[in-house]
């Protein structure tokens, strides 16, 4: 694997086996990257712009960054261990086959995206927008998610049982999702309200 330093990322850059460790890469311009088989360990992102990049078998370890983007990209196969964003912009996005373990993530933007086998474990998320996407294959595993955001969204085989929600927004978009008994009897209140029950004791 080569060592890939911070002007390796530039616009239509096309990245093979590569990995990028301890490096300063904020503000970086990689848009329309291609991004192979590559490793980005122990690196600060902020501001680095992935627009319309493409991240393919790569594998993302402890990086940190007040805010990523990355609208129009392409995610496929890549795994994010431990890190910590503010902002991930990730809109217009397609996910396939992608794993975030650990770390926090205040503002995932997953709006209008389409998503194949997610998992997330152990992750602690400020929101999650989903609305307007297509999700097949969530999964959900001990997170803490203070906002998730299904508005439109079209749900498939989603298992939102180790999800612990505190506000959810856009409920007609849960078609499609396994919840928990506890969850549905927190729900409730939403579930009326959309479909416009009157609650009287």
């Amino acid at each position: 694997m080569l060592t890939g330093d911070a002007y390796d990322l530039e616009p239509d850059a096309d990245l093979d086996a590569m990995r990028f460790a301890g490096l300063d890469l904020s503000g970086r311009d990689a848009s329309r990257a291609r991004i192979l088989e590559c490793e980005v360990d122990d690196c600060d992102l902020d501001g680095t712009v992935l627009d319309g990049a493409r991240v393919l078998d790569t594998s993302w370890t402890t990086v940190r960054a007040g805010a990523l983007r990355a609208p129009s990209s392409t995610w496929r196969d890549a795994t994010l261990t431990d890190v910590r964003v503010g902002a991930f912009t990730a809109f217009a996005s397609t996910w396939t086959r992608v794993t975030v373990t650990g770390g926090k993530i205040d503002y995932l933007d997953l709006r209008e995206s389409t998503v194949e086998e997610l998992r997330l474990e152990n992750v602690t998320l400020g929101d999650l927008d989903l609305s307007h996407a297509h999700v097949k294959r969530l999964v959900v595993v001990d997170c803490d998610v203070r906002r998730l955001d299904t508005t439109q969204a079209r749900l498939a085989e989603c298992d939102l049982r180790g999800a612990r929600l505190r506000v959810l927004e856009g409920v007609g978009g849960l078609g499609g999702a396994k919840v928990t008994r506890d969850q549905l009897l927190d729900l409730a209140p939403l579930l009326a309200h959309h479909v416009g029950l009157v609650v009287d004791d």
